[in-house]
């Protein structure tokens, strides 16, 4: 192997290398040379050589020198290098001393420069070439952002036709849910329809239970004593009944147990114990006692007998929740009629009265065809509460009537305006109005005396309003004694109307009034004042003296409505009689077109 100092290579190795290498380098380092003069109007390609070469030169020089290669594969290339540049430098070297454009060769010989000229043309034509690459690359983009534009719209358009795919799935879905729950429906009323039937058979034959445990109660009731050793419902409850009119109150209590055991759906046996046991027991021993009965049984009756051991609002919520859920159940009504009855309330209020008069006529509506029958064993009772009913229904009279039991007013029109009076239908502790339909209400105030009835002060029953009043609707609501708002109740008002029917009132009630003989002392002359007062509400007078016909008539001023009730000062409210006359009758025809019977009036 070949020693290379670090002073540098062998000359031996070097000399071998140049002859070898030297010749075939050096040429082509000229032929390089020349071409790249040769296009030296396309780009200043001896130089580019030169450089090349020569960076190439060094990094091998190094590349020897710190024997990262061995030098004899590296020599030939050296030489090649350096050859390449020396060229290469020495031919651009002369171009910038000539400043030749079209390189040293061409300036010296025509035809190379000939060439270079056809080689300009190329040049065109690959200029031409790039030009048309560079549009067609244009087109090329545009051509893809039409397609990428199709796409796009490809894309929505199948984003679309998924939509639409997903809702027609969508709606098929739904339609398929529709279907399914009509199927369930469907079953579901034919299911309802079947529970309806069956629970009519039970209730028919609950009906033929209870009828026949009714007769075998009858039949032990006119037997009368206790079974020694009852067995049946009817005998338990005979005995139970039987226990308690004698004062054995425990056996009663046993045997009425007994019967609760049955779970026979009647309504007087569990009333009677309930009875029982609130009298041994409190009302709250008897809720007891009747809310575990309730739990273990499915009787109606235990359960609304149950709900009669609470308390006022409670019991009464209850009762109400019971009908919601059971609406058929008659005895609920007749209990029901009892929370507002005046045994129950003690003093009733018209709302009182027509929920009591609504629960009974309810309950008396079950009686057609013997529906009350099947709930109850003993008939004497169920004879009790029909007679009761009756009897509180002829006492309640017409309250169910919407037409009656309202408010009205009386309004009574003076020189200086309205008064109105209200007339309520039942005690009340407020009183409220207002004109129109909307807009707050006036409280009337208190009279400084207190209502008997309530035992609090007496609401006042009348307002002021202005003689301008127009025509309209006045609104008047009221408290009852259970503070309960009533109202509001729309009454129309009518002034023109309201004073003659005033007038009218006042000329009927005080018609001794209408003429007055030789009044204050004034001899011969008859006076009627008070009809002139009164004038707005009438048309005509007609009278005679002395008991002929009526063919004479008053000449009355009209009504003045905004004073109405003074008389006009030229108008002179008598008129001269002779002597002789001794007696006048008069008769009023009023603007509502009726007319006053004949009055007769007699001078003294």
């Amino acid at each position: 192997m070949t020693n290379i100092g670090a002073g540098g290579v062998a000359p031996s190795l070097i000399k071998a290398s140049l002859s070898r290498t030297g010749k075939w380098a050096g040429g082509i380092a000229f032929v390089g040379g020349a071409v790249s003069d040769l296009l030296n109007p396309l780009a200043p390609f001896a130089a580019y050589i030169a450089l090349v070469a020569s960076v190439a030169a060094v990094i091998i020089a190094i590349a020897i020198v710190l024997r990262l290669v061995l030098a004899a594969k590296a020599l030939p290339a050296l030489v090649f290098a350096t050859s390449a540049a020396a060229v290469a430098g020495g031919v651009y070297a002369v171009q910038k001393e000539t400043n030749s454009q079209n390189g040293v060769i061409a300036s010296l010989v025509p035809a190379v420069a000939g060439l270079q000229q056809s080689m300009g043309i190329v040049s065109e034509k690959v200029a031409r070439i790039e030009q048309t690459v560079t549009q067609t690359q244009k087109t090329v983009e545009a051509v893809k952002q039409s397609t990428d534009t199709v796409a796009k719209k490809t894309d929505e358009i199948a984003s679309t036709q998924q939509q639409q795919t997903q809702q027609t799935a969508q709606v098929q879905k739904t339609t398929e849910e529709v279907k399914k729950q009509a199927e369930t429906l469907a079953a579901g009323q034919a299911q309802q329809q079947a529970q309806t039937e069956k629970l009519q058979a039970t209730t028919e034959q609950i009906a033929a239970s209870i009828d026949t445990i009714a007769k075998g109660f009858a039949a032990l009731a006119a037997q009368g004593g206790a079974i020694a050793e009852p067995k049946r419902p009817d005998e338990f409850y005979h005995n139970a009944r039987v226990y308690e009119l004698s004062g054995d109150m425990l056996n009663a209590r046993r045997a009425y147990l007994a019967f609760a055991g049955f779970d026979v759906d009647a309504i007087d046996p569990y009333t009677r114990f309930a009875t029982l046991l609130r009298v041994q027991d409190g009302k709250a021993g008897a809720r007891e006692v009747f809310g575990a009965l309730s739990d273990k049984g499915k009787a109606l009756s235990i359960k609304l007998v149950h709900i009669l051991q609470f308390d006022d609002a409670q019991r009464l919520d209850k009762l109400n929740a019971f009908l919601a859920a059971n609406a058929d159940f008659a005895p609920a009504y007749f209990l029901l009629a009892q929370e507002f009855s005046e045994d129950r309330l003690g003093a009733q209020t018209l709302a009182d009265k027509r929920n009591e008069a609504k629960a009974l006529t309810k309950f008396m509506s079950y009686e057609k065809d013997g529906g009350l029958l099947k709930y109850f064993v003993d008939q004497t009772q169920l004879a009790d509460w029909l007679d009761r009913s009756r009897s509180r229904l002829a006492a309640l009279g017409d309250v169910l009537d919407p037409s009656r039991f309202v408010p009205t007013l009386t309004p009574m029109r003076s020189n200086q305006g309205w008064s109105m009076t209200i007339s309520l239908p039942e005690p009340a502790t407020a009183i409220s109005w207002r004109m129109g339909d909307s807009g707050p209400f006036t409280d009337t105030g208190f009279l400084a005396v207190n209502d008997q009835t309530t035992g609090k002060p007496m609401p006042n029953p009348s307002f002021e309003m202005p003689g301008s009043t127009v025509a309209g609707i006045i609104a008047v609501k009221y408290l009852d004694i259970r503070g309960r708002e009533t109202g509001p109740f729309d009454i129309r008002f009518d002034p023109e109307t309201a004073l003659q029917q005033g007038d009218k009132q006042i000329l009927d009630q005080f018609w001794t009034s209408w003429i007055a003989f030789d009044a204050s002392g004034n001899h011969g002359l008859v006076y009627f004042t008070q009809m002139l007062s009164y004038r707005c509400a009438i048309k005509e007078v007609h009278y005679s003296l002395n008991g002929a016909t009526l063919d004479k008539s008053l000449e009355i001023p009209p009504c003045d409505k905004k004073d109405p009730y003074s008389i006009p000062y030229d108008y002179q409210p008598y008129f001269k009689v002779a002597d002789s006359v001794t007696s006048m009758s008069v008769q009023v025809t009023y603007t509502d077109g009726t007319k006053s019977p004949v009055r007769e009036y007699k001078r003294q």
